[in-house]
C-alpha cells in the first residue's frame, strides 16, 4: 500500500474554535484535545507514512512531536496559505486533514485514503455536506481551498467526492457538533477535556 503524507495545519489555541468558544468554556483546552485525538488516529493509521504539522503554537508544537509528526512553523497569513506550506515540496500522494475530528478512527482514516489512490484528486466533505475535511492529491498537490462553502469549491476545483465515515465527516465547531461526536465516540483526550469542564 503507497504511503501519504498528511498535513495538518493547526491554528493557534488562542484563536481557534471561535464559535465553540463562544457556547463552552475552557476552549482552548477542548480545541487542544481535539488535535490530540486527530493526531492519534493519523499517527495510528496504516497508510500514513509522514505527518506534517503546520502550527505557531508550543502545546501542539509539543504534541505533534510527541507522536513523530515534522512540525512546519506557521508564517502564513490564512488556513490555506498554512497548508500550502505543509505541502510544499512533498511528493504525492498528499492529503490535507483538519485538526478538529476528536472521534476519528484510523481505520476510517486509512478506508477513505485507499478509495483516494483510485482518484488524482479526491475529498471527504463534513457533515454538513458543504465543508470539507479530508482534501487528497496522487497526481501532485491537493488544491487547498477552504472555509466557508469549501466543498463547492474543491468540486470545482476537480477532486471527487469520497463516501467515508461519520467519524471522518464529524468536524466540531458548536455545541451541537460536539455532542454529535460524543454520540460517536471521542478519543482520550477529548473524553478528559469534556469530562472535566463539565460540558
Amino acid at each position: 500500500m503507497t504511503a501519504w503524507t498528511l498535513v495538518l495545519p493547526l491554528k493557534r489555541l488562542a484563536i481557534a474554535k471561535s464559535r465553540l468558544r463562544a457556547e463552552v468554556a475552557g476552549a482552548d483546552r477542548v480545541a487542544l484535545a481535539f488535535a490530540t485525538d486527530t493526531l492519534d488516529a493519523v499517527a495510528a493509521a496504516r497508510h500514513v507514512g509522514r505527518i506534517v504539522v503546520v502550527t505557531a503554537d508550543d502545546a501542539l508544537t509539543a504534541a505533534a512531536t510527541e507522536r513523530g509528526a515534522e512540525v512546519v512553523p506557521d508564517t502564513a497569513s490564512g488556513l490555506d496559505a498554512a497548508i500550502a506550506l505543509g505541502l510544499a515540496g512533498r511528493p504525492a500522494p498528499l492529503a490535507v486533514l483538519l485538526g478538529d475530528l476528536p472521534a476519528l478512527r484510523a481505520a476510517d482514516l486509512d478506508d477513505a485514503l485507499t478509495l483516494a489512490l483510485a482518484q488524482p484528486r479526491a475529498m471527504v466533505p463534513d457533515d454538513a455536506g458543504t465543508g470539507t475535511t479530508l482534501l487528497a492529491a496522487t497526481d501532485g498537490a491537493p488544491v487547498p481551498r477552504f472555509g466557508e462553502g469549501s466543498r463547492a469549491r474543491h468540486e470545482a476545483a476537480g477532486h471527487t467526492v469520497l463516501e467515508a465515515a461519520p467519524t471522518l465527516r464529524r468536524d466540531v465547531d458548536t455545541a451541537g457538533d460536539l455532542a454529535e461526536a460524543l454520540r460517536l465516540g471521542v478519543g482520550a483526550a477529548t473524553a478528559a477535556a469534556v469530562a472535566e469542564l463539565a460540558l
